[in-house]
């Protein structure tokens, strides 16, 4: 590992951050999924748990050799489509045999996740890291941000619907969402070897 650049300890210090705030989440978005009976919350608390994995990951790449940071990438992809596939298997178990979501709790936990996961998102855009690495980080935050509006829109039809299958419909999506941004993850990490090819030796 080489000695460590200003933009790579700024680096370091934003990913420490957003990984103790992704910690956070997933300890309050599971116990309130929990409590709530809710897929989609569920659903966001595991993301939240592999996007800790993937910033503790990324911490450890940064400043290492390109080979390094694209396989810390390439982790992280292939956990991002671990997760989608264990919530689309909650989701199904679900559907068969039933749940009672409580859209009030959904709605709270999604207006604190969504705050939290913009400031990591901004946070990690003001590092001004380009490589694979800190993109893939990027895409983690985003997709955070943009299932918890998916979440506060569930919540607010179980409210009104008094029905469980919008907290269902977004469970599904935010696996969509997280497989999505798996494989760009990858795809990114290959994109990125085949510019430099000297990478992987």
């Amino acid at each position: 590992m080489t000695s460590l650049s200003p933009q790579d300890h700024a680096q370091r210090r934003t990913l420490l951050i957003v990984l103790v705030l992704n910690v956070l989440l997933f300890a309050g978005l599971g116990v309130g999924g929990v409590l709530a009976d809710s897929s989609a919350l569920i659903a966001n608390a595991a993301d939240n748990a592999s996007d800790a994995v993937v910033y503790l990951l990324s911490f450890l790449a940064v400043g290492r050799a390109l080979h390094w940071k694209q396989r810390a990438a390439r982790i992280s992809g292939v956990l991002l489509l671990v997760f989608a596939g264990g919530v689309l298997l909650d989701v199904g178990r679900r559907w068969l045999f039933g749940a009672e979501p409580f859209g009030g709790t959904m709605i709270v936990m999604a207006l604190v996740a969504a705050a939290i996961n913009l400031i990591c998102l901004l946070l990690i855009r003001r590092a001004q890291g380009k490589d694979v690495n800190m993109r893939a980080a990027e895409t983690f935050s985003f997709n955070d941000f943009a299932s918890n509006g998916g979440i506060l829109v569930a919540g607010g039809l179980v409210m009104w619907l008094k029905q469980p299958w919008p907290d269902l419909v977004v469970g599904l999506i935010v696996a969509l969402i997280a497989a999505k941004g798996g494989l760009e993850i990858l795809e990114d990490a290959r994109q990125s070897g085949e510019e430099d090819p000297g990478a992987e030796r």
